[in-house]
Order: C-alpha cells, then structure tokens, then sequence
C-alpha cells in the first residue's frame, strides 16, 4: 500500500496528479471537504490507502469547473462502467475497473452509502457538470481481476 500520486483513466482523457489532503476538524465537523481550487486531484489521507491490504475505501476528490475544459468534468461527460482507472503509486501502478457512476445532491451526499467501509474500493467525487453547485458525481470502482 502507498499514497496515490497519479490518477488516469485512458477511455476519458484524464490524467491527474493526485495530491494528499487531510480533512480539518471543520471540515469533520460540517462533514463537508473542498478540496484546493486546482485541476488536481486530492486524496483524503484519513481514509483508505490504495493496494491489497487495504482496510478501507480510498477516496480521491477534485473540482469540475464551470465554463472551462476542467480533468474531473470528464467523469461526468466521459467515464462509463467497465472503464479502467489507473492509479499510481509511489510503488507502482493499480488498476481498478468503474462498477458505476451515480449523482447525489450535495447536501444529501454525506448521508450517502458512499461512506461505508469497503476495503479496495474506490471512490472519486467531483461536481456534476450538468449541476456544479447542487449536484455532485460519483465514481466506485473495485481493483481490476488480475
């Protein structure tokens, strides 16, 4: 297991670097992260860590962007299920295969069955780009079978 730095999904075009990013007692509190306003994407390091012992979901968040060409727009427009997902590591790469792509309102998705620990999974959220300020997009994915 190792922290993600790279994320890549050939079939959207997306080819991100991934940052670590650790929610602050705020954040915990309102149950609400914001990542950094960049094209980048943003692993939340208090969660699960991408490779085979992992014990949790790994989690990895970035911006859609309104009236701009944006990476993350592209798993509203562009990702399908059965897609491949790259992420790489400081020790390698993981592929993970897109089991689905759904939409939750914003206010409702920290209800969301999302949150519930599943070890090897992966999850990338992002803002809908057809509702950027009241919808978000999710991505699950599971390791690829090797």
């Amino acid at each position: 297991m190792a922290a993600p730095i790279g994320l890549t999904v050939e079939a959207a075009g997306i080819d991100v670097a991934v940052l670590p990013l650790i929610p602050t007692g705020a954040d915990i509190a309102s149950q609400s992260i914001v990542p950094p306003f960049t094209d980048d994407g943003y692993w939340l390091a208090s969660y699960g860590t991408p490779g085979d012992a992992s014990t949790n979901t790994t989690y990895i968040t970035g911006h859609s962007w309104e009236g701009r060409e944006a990476p993350f727009d592209r798993f509203s427009t562009d990702t399908e299920a059965g897609d491949t997902i790259t992420v790489t590591t400081g020790t390698g790469t993981l592929d993970y295969v897109v089991d689905s792509i759904t939409t939750h309102d914003k206010d409702s998705l920290k209800a969301s069955e999302i949150w519930n620990i599943v070890p090897n999974r992966l999850i990338i959220i992002s803002c809908y780009t057809e509702d950027p300020w009241g919808k978000n997009v999710v991505v699950s994915a599971f390791p690829a079978s090797n």
